[in-house]
């Protein structure tokens, strides 16, 4: 069946949501942090250069051909000092700028990403100079799908996607310009779900970065403000955010002891309340973008104001299932396996369920997951049957059309949700931030994808609210 290439263009709601997603989150790279002097840059501020070498997965059947893919990145980040934590503990946010050539000119082409990212230590003091790092972030890719041109790359259907990365990385050694580390780096990209066919790109690859010493660089800038030893004034030199790195031993253990017996040092239980707008696709036949509505309800704990757990529920209403429900296709037609699901469209279309949640908090933002269950998602199985059987289904499915089996890859999609994001918060989060302890309601805004069992299923952008319970020791 032919298809047609208007259907692949950017929509102005397509444009507009992912957009509004992607200036979100690296707005909040930007808000919410305090003035930063010489010393502080000196002290916290992390510049890196990195290469990446690997191979990209094939995205679908008679993906192009392809030369192993390269990258070039560029971060800038910052440390997030924690109560109670020595320097090499603490957690590093920043932004990535990387350039890759995905080995294909003429079919693959460039991406050019922004990735917002949170790095932490792996190991702890058992393996010194481990660090595992997330970041989420979008990409633009110069060459995407063609229904006409370019078929055979499914990977990438609209110029802008987002762009997910996971790495491990080891210190290898430290010479006189900084730190150099070697590690394994996990890349994908996809555009959430708002344009089919949507098979996302995945790499694999081996990176060598060097994380610059900025010191040499104020030395440069700044050669009349050192001394002749290169030693900066005892006036300029940083002091650690947290006073807890900053002592001996048996200063640093009575310290903490008093940081926990301190109100805000205490385990926090709290209720959030949670509304979320997202945009996905059906199918192919079924290709422009309609929301989802969530509504969730989460009670927790916030653990010393950098760790939060939760559990709680949620409801969703998916436009796309009522709206074939209600237009009376194919599938629900008198005499086809969703006859049932004409008598109540609204009901058919909703979605229940309950969910796990962890997040890191970090200052004023979050990153954050969730792990869910669905105990009700009946038209689920419409979008299976429809999207697993033959490819490039029809709107009007004919008598003899293979759909898709139910299977226990099936079972495992349709019970199984995820969501990964990044939140913004009014106040911060910290537990040493003495405003924070003022605040019993903290509002937020965040941008996360969500996925049946790590299978994108819709983009989405939320705001709520997070309301202090009490404080327990």
């Amino acid at each position: 069946m032919p298809i047609d290439p208007k259907s692949y263009c950017l929509s102005f709601k397509t444009v507009v949501m992912m957009r509004l997603s992607l200036v979100f989150i690296f707005m909040i790279l930007c808000v919410g942090n305090v003035t930063v002097t010489q010393a502080q840059v000196k002290q916290n501020f992390k510049l890196s250069t990195e290469v990446l070498y690997g191979i990209s997965a094939e995205a679908n059947d008679f993906f192009p051909e392809r030369d192993p893919q390269y990258s070039l990145v560029l971060g800038i980040g910052k440390t997030i000092e924690l109560p109670g934590k020595l320097t090499a503990q603490n957690p590093i946010i920043g932004l990535l700028g990387m350039y890759t050539d995905l080995g294909n000119t003429e079919l693959l082409g460039h991406s050019y990403a922004l990735i917002p990212y949170v790095s932490f230590p792996m190991f702890g003091k058992h393996i010194k100079g481990s660090r595992l790092e997330f970041g989420l972030g979008g990409a633009y890719f110069d060459t995407r799908f063609d229904p006409e041109t370019n078929f055979y790359n499914q990977a990438v259907t609209t110029d802008i996607t987002w762009a997910f990365r996971g790495s491990v990385h080891q210190k290898l050694w430290q010479n006189a310009y900084g730190l150099m580390d070697l590690g394994l780096v996990y890349n994908h990209q996809s555009n959430g779900h708002t344009k089919l066919p949507n098979q996302g790109l995945n790499s694999f690859l081996i990176s060598l970065r060097q994380n610059w010493d900025i010191n040499l660089c104020h030395s440069l800038l700044y050669d009349d403000k050192a001394d002749e030893s290169g030693a900066w004034p005892q006036s300029e030199r940083a002091t650690s955010y947290s006073a807890v790195n900053s002592v001996g031993p048996s200063s640093q253990k009575n310290m903490q002891e008093d940081l926990n017996d301190s109100d805000q040092y205490k385990t926090q239980e709290y209720l959030e309340a949670r509304f979320g707008y997202g945009q996905n696709v059906l199918a192919l036949a079924f290709n422009d973008l309609r929301p989802v509505r969530t509504v969730s309800i989460t009670w927790g704990k916030t653990h010393k104001g950098y760790l939060r757990w939760g559990v709680g529920a949620f409801y969703r209403f998916y436009q796309h299932y009522h709206d074939y429900i209600l237009g009376n296709e194919s599938l629900v037609r008198p005499g086809q396996e969703f006859e049932a699901f004409r008598d109540n469209p609204w009901r058919y279309a909703s979605n229940f369920g309950v969910h796990l949640n962890g997040e890191v908090l970090l200052g004023h933002f979050g990153v954050s997951t969730q792990l869910g269950f669905n105990f009700y998602k009946p038209s689920y199985a419409i979008d299976w049957r429809i999207n697993e059987g033959w490819d490039y289904p029809p709107r009007e499915l004919p008598p003899n059309w293979v759909l898709g089996e139910y299977n226990t890859k099936y079972q495992l999609k349709k019970y199984i949700s995820s969501r990964i994001g990044i939140r913004y918060y009014l106040w911060d989060t910290r537990s040493d931030s003495a405003k924070q302890k003022h605040h019993t309601v903290n509002p937020f805004i965040g941008a996360h994808l969500n996925a049946n069992l790590g299978q994108a299923d819709f983009t989405e952008l939320s705001f709520g609210v997070i309301v202090r319970l009490n404080s327990k020791g």
